[in-house]
């Protein structure tokens, strides 16, 4: 009889991850049907099913969730162990999120420090609006990520305070009085929710001209002269400026970027990251 062994474990985590047996193909690099027949070996052995099909792809069976832990801890000790043994730093997948402001001056820097170390580890790399981050941990999605919150919890390493600030066109300046237009997040996240809130707690008439996934689109809608918006005031680019004596406008607390490791995947190689990560936040990057 077949023992339960690691290749049909990286494949069960690699199509969990991906949510479909296509995409876990991809993943480990084999064809659809290979992994197919063992993800059914894999079920054959344990006696029930660890996915259920759906219209979208698979999702895990209750025995599924149980295996799911097990299966991380397992494929990471073994990557590990090889490591260890062959000198070669820590081996294994690592997913991370990065949001897309701080990934152009600071992901080469994460990646490079840790690739070094650490050149078998597989590491991939979810450089997007950070608003989705917290739920992606959660579902175990991602591994680690860095993102923004308003209260930095127990299980989050502080990486720096963002000074917020409501910022205008240096060019194209917004009237001062009347109904203010503004640009926000077009989804909920506190950089949109401490917005609004200060809006509100001013008792200033707005309206919403623009939304933006990225603060890409809220810089350029205030760089245009159309909108005010809420940005990151430590990195303005030199058509944008501050509005500190604007009123209507009150402060707004700084938001908090944080390191957030899975529950699920508090490993070595999540932990060799995350110094990674630290150390880069900690340095002046040239």
């Amino acid at each position: 009889m077949r023992q339960l062994d690691s290749d049909l474990l990286r494949s069960f985590l690699a199509v969990t991850d991906a949510g479909s047996i296509t995409g876990g193909a991809q993943t480990v690099h084999r064809s659809q049907s290979a992994v197919s027949l063992q993800v059914g070996q894999l079920e054959e052995l344990l006696g029930k099913p660890v996915f259920v099909r759906h219209g979208r792809g698979v999702g895990l069976t209750e025995a599924g969730e149980a295996l799911l832990p097990v299966a991380r801890q397992v494929v990471q000790t073994l990557d590990r162990t090889r490591a260890e043994i062959g000198g070669t730093g820590l081996g294994g997948r690592l997913r991370i999120g990065i949001p897309e402001e701080q990934g152009a001056e600071r992901l080469p820097d994460i990646i490079g420090r840790f690739a070094r170390s650490h050149p078998a580890a597989e590491l991939i790399v979810r450089c997007a609006n950070s608003a989705d981050f917290p739920a992606a941990l959660v579902a175990g999605k991602l591994d680690m990520a860095i993102h923004e919150v308003e209260t930095v919890k127990e299980n989050m390493t502080l990486l720096r305070e963002i000074p917020l600030g409501w910022v205008g066109s240096r060019a194209h300046p917004v009237a001062e009085d009347g109904t203010l237009p503004v640009a926000l997040f077009d989804r909920a996240c506190w950089w949109r929710e401490a917005a609004i809130r200060s809006l509100e707690n001013c008792e200033r008439g707005y309206r919403v001209v623009l939304t933006s996934e990225g603060a890409g689109g809220i810089a350029a809608a205030i760089e245009a002269g159309i909108a005010v918006g809420l940005l990151d005031c430590s990195s303005l680019p030199k058509d944008l400026v501050p509005l500190t004596a604007m009123p209507g406008l009150g402060e707004i607390p700084p938001a908090q970027l944080v390191l957030e490791i899975a529950a699920t995947s508090v490993s070595p190689l999540a932990k060799a990251m995350a110094e990674a990560v630290v150390r880069s936040y900690s340095e002046t990057i040239a």
